[in-house]
């Protein structure tokens, strides 16, 4: 699909598979979502503009690569997303986090705001939304609408499973921002959950129901 990367790597849809296992538990769980988190923030991040820095190894001068402008912000929509966050920093601890509290109306589907809390420069930094599921895509349009709003140009979507359903809202609402997904599933049932999918993510992630 346009403006989609599916993230075909084995350890990837390994640890994909291993969660999608209803026996799996809340530990485990939590426990994959971190390390794919990982594998993904390489992907998302595989082209980040580079500069030529000069430095002095213990045997002589060189020029070695460096990011080059401002650090990164990830931004988790809670609750779920969250599960990515650790991963992510792992990779990249001085970036900037930015907090997006949405939650998806059980009647209507629809995203409802109860939090956000962004740097203040979001505006000059390269923004990644982060969400394991992108079903109905409601949330993710809400949250990428959302961090627009405060002024952010260079936004990314993150998200463990994607279902057709979803990418079509998101792409549709904000063509501009590209997609990184470790699968893409079939469809959504009439509670808008993805199908085969792995069940609600923050539940699982949390122990709740």
């Amino acid at each position: 699909m346009e403006g989609v990367t599916v993230v075909d790597h084995p350890l990837v849809g390994h640890k994909l598979s291993l969660m999608r296992d209803k026996r799996r538990s809340t530990k485990g769980f939590r426990q994959l979502l971190n390390e794919i988190g990982i594998l993904l923030c390489y992907e998302v991040t595989r082209d980040l503009p580079i500069e030529m820095i000069e430095i002095e190894t213990p045997m002589e001068s060189m020029l070695a690569p460096q990011i080059a402008g401002k650090k990164l912000v990830f931004a988790p929509i809670l609750r779920a997303g969250v599960g990515f966050l650790d991963g992510m920093l792992e990779l990249v601890p001085s970036a900037r986090v930015a907090h997006i509290g949405l939650y998806r109306d059980p009647q209507t589907l629809t995203a409802v705001e109860y939090y956000f809390k962004a740097p203040q420069d979001i505006a000059d930094r390269l923004v990644i939304i982060m969400d394991p599921m992108l079903a109905t895509g409601n949330s993710a349009s809400a949250a990428a609408e959302r961090v627009k709003e405060q002024g952010a140009k260079d936004v990314r979507f993150v998200c463990l499973l994607a279902a057709p359903e979803g990418i079509a809202k998101m792409r549709g609402d904000h063509p501009d921002i590209r997609i990184w997904t470790a699968a893409i599933d079939t469809k959504l049932n009439d509670h808008g959950y993805i199908l085969p999918g792995l069940g609600d993510a923050g539940d699982r992630m949390f122990g709740t129901r």
